[in-house]
């Protein structure tokens, strides 16, 4: 008796959560059972490849904003379709206490976490708060046999990029000429020198970015000293690429490591549009970056050249490589409250997302995880707001206004405290369920190509 009233009670409760789904949540495959696709993710065991993708200061809002204007709101990214998704916390901690947290993270802080698997300072790249250099997951992976890469919209000696590298006590400190909130890194002090000179003396595999400014800075001390850090590579076997064409170029197994710079700081914007104000703007469309420098490539085409790189020179080897790809300037955008300059970098960065899912088909031995350092500022509102705000007409006819509340226009906007998603498919991607906490990702990438 107590059955068949269990069973009549289930079945009403199914009944009732059948009629509550409204029309609009079945669109698309929402409608689909996902429990098998579900249990076929969760997999562990070992990964031959890990592709991390980073989209810095890229927050569910940043996310739902480019979904609204680019696919539509019940369209789909590249990102939205890996089949498991979690959120981890981003916080850092104080340098001085390094027991309590400091609730809004920089990316070179968070960086630290998934790079090295500790928490440090603001401003710390891969350092623990006493200064100490921790091992990098990269460092790692290329001490265990792996093939490595780094590809960036940033500086190369932006923070992201920069943790995976170099040990600075500042993130200020990106060539041979920066170097002054960092003398115990100073290589004229016995110090491993600068984020640039240390990025050349680690030897990944593939390095791809901005920030040729600071690798035409001269070494000041040591065996390369009256070298620029450029020549400083060149010296040591790197083949060197400036411009679109040079990497088009690069054949698919080089000898040697390779190293593209293309800009002399952040590569160019994707897109433009208009700037908020206070009243808001009359709704606009989002406008092709027409003074973007042709001979910078995009950051697809940077992914696709690390990918058929490290594809060919690991082919024939038992172990793969690691991957970390970046989308800088969603973030750079988001401080600057320019909703276009923003989607535009989310935009570009799905497309490298799906460069590497794509990649991930015909390779599923490969761990791939999108995740973004840090949340931002930019908010979708109903209407103007008491920050500025600006409304743009998405692909789908309708009215999106986002709005900038941290800081003057003339300033610049702020990170968020918040969690963020952390998405991945492949070998030990059930790692990311849950809340888990930024420094986890390190564990997770390790246990996958089983470095220690």
């Amino acid at each position: 008796m107590n059955a068949l009233r269990s069973r009549r009670i289930a079945l009403t409760l199914t009944a009732l959560a059948v009629v509550a789904v409204p029309s609009a949540a079945v669109a698309g495959d929402a409608h689909r059972d996902n429990t098998q696709s579900a249990k076929h993710a969760i997999q562990g065991g070992k990964a031959r490849n890990v592709i991390l993708l980073i989209g810095d200061g890229m927050g569910d809002s940043e996310i739902t904003i480019a979904r609204n204007y680019q696919v539509g709101a019940d369209g789909r990214l590249a990102m939205d379709k890996l089949p498991l998704t979690g959120a981890y916390t981003t916080y850092a901690v104080h340098k001085d206490r390094p027991t309590i947290p400091d609730y809004v993270t920089d990316s070179a802080a968070s960086g630290t976490g998934w790079a090295t698997g500790h928490k440090t300072y603001n401003g710390a790249i891969s350092v623990t708060p006493d200064g100490k250099p921790k091992p990098t997951i990269l460092e790692k992976a290329k001490a265990a046999g792996f093939r490595t890469g780094n590809v960036t919209t940033a500086e190369l000696e932006d923070a992201t990029p920069a943790v995976l590298v170099s040990h600075v006590v500042s993130r200020d400190c990106k060539g041979p000429d920066a170097m002054a909130t960092c003398a115990v890194n100073d290589k004229v002090n016995g110090g491993a020198g600068s984020i640039a000179e240390q990025l050349v003396e680690t030897k990944a595999d593939v390095t791809l970015g901005g920030g040729k400014a600071y690798f035409d800075q001269k070494v000041k001390a040591g065996k390369y000293s009256g070298l620029t850090v450029l020549q400083q590579a060149q010296v040591n076997g790197y083949q060197i690429v400036t411009d679109t064409t040079g990497l088009a170029g690069l054949p698919a197994n080089p000898k040697g490591p390779v190293l593209g710079a293309f800009a002399p700081n952040n590569m160019d914007l994707e897109w433009v549009g208009p700037k908020p104000t206070r009243t808001g703007t009359p709704a606009t469309r989002c406008a092709v970056n027409t003074a973007r420098n042709a001979a910078q490539p995009h950051l697809v085409d940077m992914a696709g050249k690390a990918l058929q790189i490290l594809d060919r020179q690991t082919r024939d080897s038992r172990k793969g490589f690691f991957l970390q790809i970046e989308g800088a300037s969603i973030d750079k955008q988001d401080h600057a409250a320019n909703p276009c300059g923003q989607i535009g970098e989310t935009v570009a960065f799905d497309a490298a997302v799906k460069k590497a899912l794509d990649y991930q088909k015909s390779h599923p031995d490969t761990l791939v995880v999108v995740t973004a350092d840090h949340g931002h500022t930019s908010q979708i509102v109903e209407a103007a707001t008491l920050g500025y705000t600006a409304t743009l007409t998405t692909n789908e006819g309708g009215e999106l206004t986002i709005s900038y509340a941290t800081a003057d226009i003339t300033g610049s906007q702020q990170h968020t405290g918040t969690e963020v998603r952390i998405a991945a498919g492949g070998p030990q991607a059930s790692n990311v369920l849950g809340v888990t906490n930024q420094t986890d990702l390190n564990y997770t990438m390790r246990r996958a190509l089983g470095v220690s």
